[in-house]
């Protein structure tokens, strides 16, 4: 999952039209890298539990981090809200293993749609926790979105796979993750990116061990893949916002629902059916409408 969204820096305050078209560009590049991260878990997940998966996912996410910031980690790791770091850190790893386990039973595409439903879930989280001003279209916008994942999910049509309800909990945690970073103000980017490597490798060892599969030697490479896109992609996340306004930036994080729709024709021959056209579709179109309010505001 995409989960480093929440991490990212401050933009610059008026950044060129250039920079956001390369911001632009790196951004598409991140959401590809995220998207095959999850294709290759949905391929793991035939063999090895979601657990295992996401123990794998963090242990070359946490040997890539912290080679890079291995010359300042004394001044870069302590944390000045611990606490915060933690709840934030556990929600990100809590993110991966509900998408993860989703995907062993539902669609690429069916699961990122119902997972985009969290920008709208922060619209409304901010406003019930953190006093955030909710404006009857925002109102509008998030009841849209609800309607475009009923649509996907169908209930009561014989269809409904309780696994979709998964790809939902990773959205409602996916935005709590966000909202508790922007709780955060007193530790640095990197800090955050090294606490949420560390306590979700130290969280998933400990759980591993009872859901141990021995791995096949034809599984490493896709082990090492899902690890390294995961890592790139959040490289490459950070270097688009680093670049571009989060406000140009903000509505490419949909072309998710483009590459996991072309993963999973690739990979798996997964066709989205039309509900799932449709409602992602809906889900997509409110939560353009809600960025469009926030950046008006």
């Amino acid at each position: 999952m995409s989960e480093t969204i929440l991490q990212m820096p401050d933009p610059p305050p008026a950044a060129p039209v250039h920079r956001n078209g390369l911001g632009i560009l790196f951004l598409l590049g991140a959401f590809g890298c995220f998207t095959l991260m999850d294709a290759m878990a949905k391929i793991l997940a035939v063999r090895y539990d979601p657990v295992q998966i996401v123990w794998t996912r963090y242990v070359v996410n946490t040997v890539l981090v912290f080679a890079v910031f291995t010359p300042r980690l004394t001044t870069l790791l302590p944390a000045r809200q611990p606490g915060l770091q933690i709840l934030r850190s556990v929600a990100q790893l809590s993110t991966v293993l509900t998408f993860f386990v989703a995907l062993q039973y539902i669609g690429l595409a069916e699961a990122t749609a119902l997972a985009d439903l969290n920008p709208v879930l922060v619209t409304l989280g901010a406003a019930l926790f953190l006093g955030e001003r909710l404006g009857p279209r925002r109102i509008v916008g998030i009841i849209v979105a609800f309607v475009g994942a009923m649509i996907i999910i169908r209930p009561g049509a014989g269809v409904f796979h309780p696994a979709s309800l998964l790809a939902l909990a990773t959205a409602v945690l996916f935005a709590a993750g966000m909202l508790l970073t922007r709780l955060i103000q007193r530790d640095g980017l990197a800090t955050s990116v090294l606490w949420s490597a560390a306590i979700g490798l130290i969280c998933s060892s400990v759980a591993v061990p009872f859901f141990w599969t021995p791995i096949q030697a034809q599984d490493l490479w896709v082990m090492l893949a899902l690890g390294v896109f995961g890592t790139v992609g959040m490289a490459m996340i950070i270097k688009g916002y680093s670049l571009g306004e989060a406000t140009a930036l903000a509505p490419f994080g949909y072309t998710g629902l483009i590459w996991a729709t072309l993963w999973g024709v690739l990979f798996f021959g997964q066709i989205p059916d039309i509900h799932t056209i449709i409602g992602a579709l809906v889900i997509v179109g409110a939560g353009i409408y809600v960025w469009a309010r926030e950046r008006r505001a």
